[in-house]
C-alpha cells in the first residue's frame, strides 16, 4: 500500500523496546517537526485552497500527537530528551530539488511529506505488532493509521495541482533514493557511510 521499495530492518523494534525514553523523545519531535513543515505549507501557498483546507487540520493534528507523546513520557516517569539530528530528514533534503518553478516546490515538499508519513507508518505498524507493551501497541497502531491518511492526504494533493505523469516520475525517483537511504542507515539511525 505504502509503495515503499526496502522495509524497516525487523532489528528496529527491538532497539526501540531497549530504549523507550530515546524513541519516545524522537516521536515527540518528529510530531513537532511535521507540525512545522505542515504550518511553512500553508505559509508558502496559502492561494492553493485544497492544501490550505487539507493541510491546516493536520497542524493541530500533528500537534496533539506531540502532547500524547509527552503525556506517555510521563506516564512512564520518562524524560522528554534533547531533540537529535535527524539524519533520515537531512538525507531527504539532500535529495530535494532546489529551485524551478513554484509547483516544482510545491511537488518536492508534498512528495518529500509524503514519504515521511509512509515510513513513519510502516514503523508504527512494526510497533503496534512487535513491542511486548499491550498499551504501547495500541498506542502506535493509532498512529499508524493517522499517518497512513497523511502520506495518502500529501499525494492526493500532489496530483490535484501537478500533472499525473510529473508526479509518478518524481514519486518513484523519491522512493528509489528513499530505498538506497534505507540501506545506508543503521537500525539505531547512524549512517554507514
Amino acid at each position: 500500500m505504502l509503495g515503499l521499495k526496502l522495509p524497516t530492518d525487523p532489528r528496529w523494534v527491538n532497539l526501540a523496546e531497549k530504549s523507550l525514553e530515546e524513541i519516545l523523545t524522537d516521536h515527540a519531535f518528529c510530531e513537532q517537526k511535521a507540525a512545522s513543515a505542515c504550518i511553512s505549507i500553508v505559509q508558502q501557498y496559502p492561494d492553493y485552497e485544497a492544501i490550505v483546507d487539507a493541510v491546516s487540520p493536520v497542524v493541530t493534528e500533528e500537534w496533539g500527537h506531540f502532547r500524547m507523546v509527552v503525556k506517555e513520557l510521563k506516564r512512564r516517569h520518562l524524560k522528554l530528551g534533547r531533540q537529535r539530528a535527524d539524519r533520515y530528514v537531512n538525507e531527504l533534503l539532500r535529495f530535494q530539488k532546489k529551485g524551478g518553478s513554484r509547483d516544482t516546490q510545491l511537488l518536492e515538499k508534498l512528495l518529500m511529506a509524503a514519504l515521511i508519513e509512509a515510513r513513519s507508518c510502516e514503523r508504527f505498524r512494526l510497533l503496534s505488532i512487535g513491542l511486548e507493551d499491550e498499551h504501547l501497541r495500541s498506542f502506535y497502531h493509532e498512529f499508524m493509521v493517522s499517518e497512513a491518511g497523511h502520506y495518502r492526504m500529501f499525494l492526493d494533493l500532489a496530483h490535484q495541482y501537478i500533472d499525473a505523469d510529473t508526479v509518478k516520475k518524481r514519486w518513484h525517483e523519491w522512493l528509489a533514493y528513499e530505498a538506497a537511504l534505507m540501506e545506508r542507515l543503521t537500525p539505531d539511525g547512524k549512517l554507514m557511510h
